[in-house]
């Protein structure tokens, strides 16, 4: 059957999760409260820590060869590898919280010492584990393997945050919503210079002098009082020598690439191994809810449950929409945003411009059901405030695996094309939608027309794309519409039952 979206199928999906979450529960978070299966209508206020280690010289590790092939994509897997390693050894130890770990990002939590008048504490803290991370990772590349070390920035924030369940079918994990969490985030991925940098919230709470510009990081001297303050009770040296005998006991093994079999939906991440991993080109698609560390500020104290069932219904449908109306597969949540990957062609080989011409249309499906998820939910009593989608797709060679140690590994998803996916979904409004230059270079004539010289355009929904597209003669599209009318004409519907095959590239 032809990739598409359909109207009555994506109100009936989000109806049904709208049923699951009319009744929510939002507590107060507890001493020790386990977060590691919370109740899909559940949800915790917590006052944390907020730490995000941005790895700064991942794009290098990926450009290290001129063409994206094996080798860059084996040098960075490894790259990220070694690195996770050692930063969940100091989490661990550090009795932190592991948030999310994709690709050059890390977030985790800090939540101990309990209590509101122990934040100066958590922030002490906070830093002298950013400032471990940082020591280690500095001695933790590979020269035999031509691995650097990694440069890492890190911001770090402190409030009051949401916590909810992150991800479906065994792969869950907490996720924090919030202003700490966004700020945090914000702070390490916005700039290029290394060091520890500190929101004004989290400078009040160890009484330094807040700033008007947040781009400054902390003095070594300022850094060894919280060090000092926190006694962590961690050393470099004891962290490095652990990780070097538990590379040695359990070797990472060599990265081993295969391709999926489309559909893509298909693939097994939870068996993936550095052994057992999968590249191939695909398009990578970024999907970023806008406005929604505004929304929850807004609704954390007086309706949370509200941020709770507008976070659950969206990204479902976005799940939906990506894994089921157009056979793709989403990596992960992060956060607001759904990561994931499209791509057409066979076991042996990826169909560029179908593939580019259906994330065109599956970016519109993202659109189309975001846009009825809010009316959905409008109709039932939940506010959505100013709520805004913004897309970025982007085409190019895709590793995917796991990394990590036997039971604690998470999924990943690297390539050029990921990291500019992002980069195209975070130009755009919660109205965009963004084409990254390869993808529009490569794709068919149709979609160049759709998206301009810009590659950026506004109210993108599925109707809309599969209308310009299919005025163009594309195939996918026209394959697409023809489905759209199946159900009017017997002859139409025989049609669309046949196999979809979008291209004829190498016969």
């Amino acid at each position: 059957m032809s990739n598409n979206w359909k109207y009555d199928r994506a109100k009936d999906a989000i109806d049904a999760r709208i049923k699951e979450v009319q009744s929510v529960t939002v507590v107060d978070y507890k001493r020790d409260t386990s977060l590691t299966s919370i109740p899909t209508n559940k949800a915790y206020r917590m006052d944390a820590v907020h730490l995000y280690v941005d790895i700064l010289n991942l794009r290098d590790m990926l450009e290290s060869t001129q063409s994206e092939g094996e080798t860059c994509h084996k040098r960075t897997l490894r790259f990220l590898n070694l690195h996770y390693r050692a930063v969940h050894r100091i989490l661990a130890a550090s009795d932190a919280i592991r948030v999310d770990f994709h690709n050059q990002r890390l977030h985790a939590v800090v939540a101990k010492p309990y209590g509101d008048d122990a934040e100066g504490d958590r922030v002490n803290r906070a830093i002298a584990i950013a400032r471990l991370i940082s020591d280690v990772l500095l001695e933790t590349g590979d020269d035999d393997e031509n691995i650097p070390a990694a440069a890492v920035r890190i911001g770090i924030d402190s409030g009051r945050a949401l916590v909810v369940n992150n991800g479906r079918n065994g792969n869950r994990e907490p996720l924090f919503l919030g202003r700490p969490a966004n700020m945090a985030a914000k702070i390490a991925s916005n700039g290029s210079d290394i060091g520890i940098y500190l929101s004004n919230e989290a400078r009040k709470a160890i009484g330094l002098e807040e700033l008007d510009d947040e781009d400054v990081p902390l003095t070594e001297a300022e850094i060894e009082d919280c060090q000092n303050a926190a006694k962590l009770g961690l050393s470099k040296d004891s962290v490095v020598s652990d990780w070097r005998a538990d590379n040695k006991n359990n070797p990472i093994g060599a990265f081993v690439f295969s391709r999926a079999t489309p559909p893509l939906r298909d693939l097994d991440i939870s068996v993936l191994t550095p052994g057992n991993s999968r590249r191939m080109d695909t398009v990578s698609v970024y999907a970023d809810v806008d406005n929604f560390t505004a929304y929850v500020d807004a609704h954390i104290d007086d309706d949370p449950e509200d941020v709770v069932r507008c976070l659950h219904v969206i990204r479902s449908e976005l799940d939906r929409v990506l894994s089921s109306d157009f056979s793709g597969r989403r990596i992960r949540f992060i956060g607001d945003c759904i990561h994931g990957h499209v791509m057409e062609g066979t076991a042996y080989q990826t169909y560029t411009e179908d593939t580019v011409s259906t994330s065109a249309l599956c970016a519109g499906g993202l659109r189309s059901s975001f846009d009825l998820a809010l009316e959905r939910l409008g109709a039932n009593d939940v506010d959505t405030d100013d709520l805004g989608l913004a897309i970025g797709f982007e085409f190019g060679p895709t590793a995917i695996t796991r990394l990590g140690m036997q039971g604690e590994r998470v999924r990943c998803s690297t390539g050029r094309a990921v990291l500019d996916s992002e980069a195209e979904q975070k130009r755009c409004s919660g109205e965009q939608t963004a084409i990254g230059k390869a993808a529009y270079d490569a794709g068919p004539e149709s979609v160049r027309t759709l998206f301009g010289t810009s590659r950026r355009k506004s109210g993108l929904t599925y109707d809309v794309v599969l209308e310009a597209l299919t005025a163009e003669g594309d195939k996918v599209a026209k394959a697409a519409h023809a489905a759209a009318y199946a159900a009017k004409s017997p002859a139409i519907a025989r049609a669309a039952e046949e196999p979809f095959r979008p291209h004829s590239e190498g016969r």
